[in-house]
């Protein structure tokens, strides 16, 4: 069997290593085609991720990124139905709800070849995030739906989808964060800050509802300075341009580094007082490692995050962002939210019971 796997961005090397990963060790046999769109072409967000998560390099490479979400989906709808055409996989694997995602699953589902989506039935029902619509229509042209939590579920069965053809899997980030945790680098700059262990802020921000929105960076901005506190923020590229554009300069406490591997992520992550993002992954890579959440926006997919407490979305106030951060809130343990650490195994299980044979595939995972 060979599986054709669309990935672009941070969210899914991580995602896409657990997966790929579990079928090199259980199931040999399958042939994974990687893609890489070059959606992330910067190589502090693309190459590092390779090195430092053990994924094999792509397969093929499309070099397309910089440009719109129309631009960049048109040309990658274009040169992955070439590539389908020509690898003629059994199943397209998609994760998330990027420009990838999207346009990896139109252009399997026009071609007629099955798609699998990754962390589907996610929805925080704001249509004006890009990520929503891709989410949305990617899950509608879907095969089989491997969804992280019981909402995401509820999600898709209010919309409609039935139940065939979702499986409630848990979360592959979870997988992630179990198999790296003591994987941790330090930055080699974090010493020449002078901060200690526990006592900054960790911030992230790239989301365009708030980088493409000059006042609405700057509030989020004037939030961070009025809180005081020492805040590490490792620059998306989209970050970086949009506050030279905007003619902003970072506040005195927010010290500003290139971006990060996934493994400098999860030591800071794991060192952090607290984390202060826009991003659902970094969300979610909190909760893992047991840190509270200050979400810069006002809505989230991660509902049950805040729900349990763990999470505080903040918007772009900027006192609400500051007195966010200046609380004491501590990180209440509870249940596990997002699976036991073996999705990617129940994914791999689920994809070849539908293409092989129930008894066969259970046999060879298990075994």
């Amino acid at each position: 069997m060979k599986i054709f796997t669309v990935i672009g961005a941070r969210p899914q090397f991580i995602k896409a290593a657990v997966v790929s990963r579990a079928f090199r060790e259980l199931r040999p046999d399958v042939r994974e085609i990687l893609v890489h769109t070059g959606q992330h072409y910067d190589a502090n967000m693309s190459d590092v991720f390779f090195d430092e998560l053990e994924i094999p390099r792509p397969n093929h490479n499309l070099g397309i990124g910089g440009g719109t979400h129309g631009q960049n989906t048109g040309r990658m709808l274009e040169k992955l139905e070439e590539l389908m055409l020509l690898e003629r996989p059994d199943w397209v694997l998609v994760y998330g709800d990027t420009d990838s995602t999207l346009a990896g699953a139109l252009a399997a589902s026009k071609l007629h070849i099955r798609v699998a989506h990754v962390e589907a039935g996610l929805r925080s029902f704001n249509r004006r995030m890009p990520e929503e619509i891709n989410r949305i229509l990617t899950d509608h042209v879907s095969t089989l739906l491997f969804a992280p939590t019981d909402l995401a579920v509820s999600n898709l069965r209010n919309e409609g989808v039935s139940d065939e053809k979702i499986s409630l899997v848990g979360d592959v980030m979870c997988d992630a964060a179990a198999f790296y945790k003591t994987r941790g680098r330090k930055p080699i700059w974090f010493d020449t800050l002078r901060l200690g262990i526990d006592e900054f802020v960790l911030c992230t921000m790239h989301r365009a509802e708030n980088t493409d929105e000059p006042d609405r960076m700057r509030r989020i901005f004037q939030g961070l300075e009025k809180s005081g506190l020492p805040i590490i923020l490792p620059l998306h590229p989209r970050t970086r341009a949009k506050l030279k554009q905007a003619n902003l300069k970072l506040p005195s406490n927010v010290y500003g580094v290139d971006p990060v591997g996934y493994l400098e992520m999860i030591w800071l992550e794991a060192h952090c007082k607290l984390v202060a993002t826009d991003s659902g992954g970094v969300q979610k890579e909190a909760y893992f490692n047991k840190k509270y959440c200050v979400t810069l926006r006002e809505e989230t997919e991660w509902v049950e995050l805040v729900d349990a407490g763990l999470n505080e979305l903040v918007g772009f106030d900027p006192q609400k962002i500051a007195e966010a951060l200046q609380s004491e809130r501590q990180f209440l343990s509870g249940t596990y939210l997002y699976g036991n650490g073996r999705s990617a195994e129940q994914i791999i299980t689920r994809l070849l019971t539908i293409a092989g044979g129930e008894d066969a595939t259970n046999r060879s995972v298990q075994d």
